[in-house]
């Protein structure tokens, strides 16, 4: 079986070395979301790297865009493109941009995103068309929970359970930050699990950090007959880097490179 946690710690690096030399962009949730990724590309996924735009592949959304870096470094790690490449980030006239853009057509990456509350709609409509044209794809659509106070995430909730949309699984990275401070605090979305119960969906709470829970979560959700399931997925924000976890300060703050050396250091132990 993969070392789910050799793989994440490698995920990890290359997100934090690559924000270091981009000089920008957003390190908290892309840190936190490397678990999640970690089991969903290297065991659950149904994708072919050498392939990226084949017929049968399943599909992910990056709703919460500019959590790009840790989509880049998974896409990378597994075969994509060059690790090499991340060290572009940002850079005028690079395939990584700070949000996802599918205007470079960068192997893997299925649309762009960034405008947060949109990446669920899209999802849904990928979903559709798959049962439409008699596909197995599943798709995957990965949200913040800050953007749970979007009211377009919660008419496509509604749509999603309506149409049975059963190859559909959100996954809601739980980590109680954004960018003002706490999410109860700026506009609270408790109670997060009942709401999307009510909306129709199957819900599943795990640790988001726990490779047994997530991996148990991903069999149930591709188990599920008749309706789509939603993912609360508990996490840290800056998860691996113990010095700024839970910290919402580094929502959109980067390392420099005095400070990647010991961050590096951090996740390595």
């Amino acid at each position: 079986m993969m070392d789910f946690k050799e793989k994440a710690t490698h995920i990890r690096k290359l997100i934090l070395t690559s924000l270091a030399t981009a000089g920008s962009g957003h390190t908290g949730g892309s840190l936190d979301l490397a678990d999640i990724f970690t089991v969903l590309y290297f065991k659950h996924l149904r994708h072919d790297p050498q392939h990226p735009l084949w017929e049968g592949r399943d599909k992910v959304v990056l709703s919460i865009g500019h959590t790009a870096p840790v989509l880049y470094a998974t896409l990378a790690a597994a075969g994509y493109f060059p690790e090499e490449e991340l060290m572009t980030l940002r850079k005028l006239g690079s395939r990584l941009q700070g949000h996802p853009s599918y205007e470079f057509k960068l192997p893997g990456l299925e649309t762009c995103s960034g405008s947060l509350g949109q990446g669920l709609g899209v999802a849904l409509g990928m979903a559709l068309s798959a049962k439409m044209d008699g596909k197995s794809t599943r798709v995957f659509c990965i949200m913040g929970d800050g953007e749970q106070q979007e009211g377009s995430v919660w008419e496509s909730a509604m749509a999603a359970a309506h149409y049975k949309a059963d190859n559909l699984c959100a996954i809601i990275d739980r980590n109680r930050l954004q960018i003002d401070g706490g999410t109860e605090q700026v506009m609270g979305i408790d109670p997060l699990k009942d709401k999307w119960t009510a909306f129709g969906w199957n819900v599943l709470e795990i640790d988001g950090h726990d490779y047994e829970q997530i991996d148990l979560a991903l069999r149930t959700a591709a188990g599920t007959s008749g309706k789509p399931t939603v993912i609360i997925a508990d996490t840290i924000m800056g998860k691996g880097v113990p010095s700024i976890e839970n910290n919402n300060k580094w929502h959109g703050k980067v390392p420099t490179m005095e400070e990647l050396n010991s961050f590096l250091e951090e996740v390595g132990r």
